[in-house]
């Protein structure tokens, strides 16, 4: 039966103050978000930053089937970052927490505000291996299997909490 709602991959990422209840914490509202239900999460995963400096990251990946056009999810993802205290001083600082729009259905998105898929998602393990952890038979729109790029992040740090 269709419901309406189309699945998204969110990232989520944190990395000031208590970065593991953050994101547990995002999880939570994620799965509270309006017309929304939480579908599935990876687990929890310690990982360097990647060009950036600062304390080790903490990230998932988490999956809900939602009825918010992109453009609303990613203000409703925007006003979460924002409760969080979320400031963007420069690229990649540090942050009390990050909701990134990995995937939303099958659509190809490149507007001024929003690229999906998400444009370095095949580029960092952070995201890619736990999107894989949710689903590993997981297709990205335009580029093909997922797990044909764990090769090319072989190499980062990443570390199931």
């Amino acid at each position: 039966m269709k419901t309406g709602r189309t699945p998204a991959y969110i990232g989520i990422g944190a990395n000031l103050g208590d970065a593991q209840d953050a994101v547990r914490r995002a999880i939570a509202l994620l799965a509270a978000l309006p017309g929304s239900r939480l579908a599935g999460q990876s687990s929890l995963f310690s990982t360097a930053p990647v060009d950036a400096g600062g304390d080790d990251y903490v990230n998932a990946v988490v999956r809900i089937d939602t009825e918010l056009a992109p453009a609303d999810l990613l203000q409703a993802l925007h006003a979460i970052e924002q409760d969080f205290g979320r400031e963007r001083p420069y690229r990649n600082a540090p942050r009390t927490l990050d909701l990134d729009i990995l995937l939303y259905g099958e659509a190809r998105i490149a507007s001024a505000s929003l690229t999906v898929p998400h444009p370095r998602l095949t580029e960092r393990a952070f995201v890619l291996i736990p999107l894989l952890q949710l689903d590993p038979l997981i297709s990205i729109p335009g580029q093909g299997p997922a797990h044909a790029f764990v090769p090319a992040v072989a190499g980062q740090s990443i570390r199931k909490i």
